[in-house]
């Protein structure tokens, strides 16, 4: 919201029940008595005593809180006798003039209403509530209060009244999804004078109060240039890559299961910890003692990084994350811990963990520029479908996003299984552009020498034209 709300306005909080509005109100007042401002909380539709409970939920105390209850009795007995109006009509001028009555006495400085919905019943026209509405923001136009007013979304649908006449408005969603966990998130639609961030913003409701994820940024004022090239360690690998991969860049690796795409990753987690840099790594695949039992089968040693904070090992439960939070999840990464590499393994496991969202690819293309205009580098991994002739364009809606791609193959050679790796682009920079054979042993990839004399080893079963042995021997050596 650009810093907040403007001071001595009316604002909408509007959203479905269980979307957070109560939460969120409360977390507005309490901020207010921590900066020494008087709040009212004027309940229509809950109690005193649950708002209570749901303020010690948090952890909270309502002490420096006036809360008014608005009870039946306060708002009119409907046992009187009317004669001339109609119930319903002296009953909203007591209930307003009861909520003008606790303002005067209190001289809040901020004031939530809580709920809208039970004033548009006792209006019962949409006119009649619109003269109520607009009789509260005069009631406050002058005075040094803030207002926020909460609505459960009960208006007939297309209704903007309330929209129109607030200064400003937030909407609160709560989505169900098919598996998984309910997904929250909010919008700001309205805020007059101040420069707000639009779109849709993941949110959770948690111990202590409502934690917002805001929608990443891409934009940066000044870029960072591009640096050198990122050893691995392996200096085949950085042969086959042009000198290495670009610091600052993106890097998609793809390939069938099991054909090295972590081993990889690994090396290049190594030799950055090694380099005495913060690295952070978000598993969406592997369990974490899986991913140390495979890093100690190779020899690389990460004892010392974790102990002293360079290398960060995120586990990503599937379903349970938005979109949302896992990229403030990497951004808090990158600013606060100060990581100068992040590993995603795999998109197909960030897909997965959100398999109801729309526009994953947008926000990763979004999370992916993100880290290079803070000049992180970034490495994916994307596991295709089929071991050896399986089709090599279902990375295509993936690769453009990242600037380099290394593709991992299985092929077949009498009888054997073998692995080939080949560089299919880089934008930073020249590559070789052969296919090589590779095997993994202690110590990650060992790349052998270009296969210059099969063809076809790219659709799995390739065929030899050469004479002389043309493979790697078991110990990994040309």
């Amino acid at each position: 919201m650009g810093g907040g709300l403007p001071r001595n306005h009316l604002y909408l909080l509007d959203g479905e029940p269980g979307t957070g509005k109560t939460t969120l109100a409360l977390q507005f007042l309490l901020e207010g008595a921590r900066e020494g401002e008087r709040g009212l909380y004027v309940t229509l539709s809950e109690s005193e005593s649950e708002l209570t409970e749901v303020a010690q939920s948090h952890g909270w105390t309502l002490d420096k809180v006036t809360v008014f209850e608005l009870s039946a009795e306060t708002a009119g007995s409907s046992d009187e006798e009317y004669t001339i109006f109609h119930p319903v009509e002296v009953e909203l001028q007591e209930t307003l003039a009861a909520v003008f009555e606790i303002v005067e006495q209190a001289k809040p400085t901020r004031v939530v209403i809580d709920s809208l919905s039970e004033l548009r019943l006792l209006a019962r026209d949409p006119l009649r509530f619109r003269r109520q509405i607009l009789s509260l923001k005069q009631f406050f136009a002058g005075r040094d209060c803030t207002v926020l007013l909460l609505d459960d979304r009960s208006a007939p649908s297309g209704d903007m009244q309330l929209h129109s006449l607030a200064h400003g408005v937030v909407m609160l969603e709560h989505l169900a999804l098919e598996y998984g966990a309910d997904r929250r998130r909010l919008r700001v639609t309205k805020l007059r004078g101040v420069p707000f961030r639009g779109g849709y913003h993941d949110f959770r409701i948690r111990t202590g109060g409502i934690q917002v994820f805001q929608r990443i940024l891409t934009a940066a004022a000044s870029p960072p240039e591009l640096g050198g090239a990122l050893s691995s360690g392996n200096p085949a690998l950085e042969t086959l890559l042009g000198g290495g991969l670009t610091r600052g860049t993106s890097t998609l690796i793809t390939g069938a299961a099991g054909t090295g795409k972590t081993v990889i990753c690994v090396q290049y987690l190594h030799a950055a910890v090694m380099r005495g840099e913060t690295v952070s790594a978000f598993m969406f695949d592997e369990r974490l003692s899986t991913f140390w039992m495979r890093a100690r089968a190779l020899g690389f040693d990460f004892d010392d990084a974790v102990k002293e904070g360079r290398l960060r090992i995120h586990q990503v439960e599937p379903t349970e994350m938005s979109p949302g939070e896992f990229a403030n999840v990497v951004r808090a990464a990158v600013e606060t811990h100060g990581s100068t590499m992040v590993v995603i393994d795999s998109v197909n496991g960030y897909m997965n963990a959100m398999p109801s969202e729309r526009l994953l690819g947008i926000q990763l293309h979004e999370l992916l520029s993100y880290l290079a205009n803070r000049g992180v580098t970034s490495i994916l991994t994307l596991v295709q479908h089929g071991v050896f002739s399986g089709p090599v364009d279902e990375a295509a809606e993936v690769s453009y996003l990242a600037d380099t791609v290394i593709l991992l193959r299985y092929f077949e050679y009498q009888g054997t299984v073998r692995n080939a790796i080949s560089v299919v682009k880089k934008r930073s920079g020249p590559h070789e552009k052969t296919i090589r054979e590779f095997r993994i042993g202690a110590g990650g990839l060992k790349v052998g020498e270009p296969l210059e004399e099969f063809q076809g080893v790219l659709t799995g079963v390739p065929h030899y034209r050469g004479e002389r042995e043309p493979l790697m021997s078991p110990d990994g050596r040309a």
